[in-house]
């Protein structure tokens, strides 16, 4: 599922990219910083340079291209993507990416996910699988309880500590 991209970019490679631009840019006092490797150009911007909070990888998604619907595809807010603080406001417990990658919630495509709203979930459990530089990293519950909502939509890119699933504890 590493899709090569017209450039011979991977996706894994692209995600790894932004990672570093985006830790370069926290450690430094840039307010923007874009990058042209190819047909390739990254725009990663501090939310302060653009006077509304963006993710850093939203923008990148943005700047690479694609159709409208594939950018959407990928924005966390599409993806249903919330911070983790609003699970812990409502009670619920929210397992996390431990990574930046593209999250399958299915261990192939057509198969049945992992996971269903309002069915149960064990500590330990996979919950689904987040593709990372051409590896498969199952990533599993921290806790058991009732899935009372799946975040992120099955293809969508994630990133690290992004709320995949938020579950009501046992």
């Amino acid at each position: 599922m590493a899709e090569d991209r017209s450039d011979g970019i991977t996706v894994a490679e692209l995600i790894a990219l932004v990672d570093r631009l985006e830790g370069l840019l926290e450690r430094s006092a840039l307010s923007e910083l874009e990058v042209e490797v190819g047909t390739t150009a990254l725009v990663l911007r501090r939310p302060s340079a653009l006077g509304a909070t963006i993710d850093p990888l939203v923008m990148a998604a943005l700047a690479t291209g694609g159709t409208p619907a594939a950018r959407s595809a990928r924005s966390p807010a599409a993806a249903g993507h919330a911070p983790a603080s609003s699970a812990a406001d409502s009670g619920l417990h929210a397992v996390v990416a431990p990574l930046t990658g593209v999250y399958y919630a299915s261990p192939a495509p057509g198969a049945a996910p992992y996971l269903k709203e309002g069915g149960h979930v064990s500590a330990g459990q996979v919950i689904g699988l987040i593709e990372a530089m051409k590896l498969f990293n199952e990533i599993k519950s921290d806790v058991t309880g009732t899935v009372r909502r799946i975040a992120v939509a099955s293809g969508a890119l994630v990133k690290a500590r992004q709320t995949l699933i938020e579950v009501d504890p046992a």
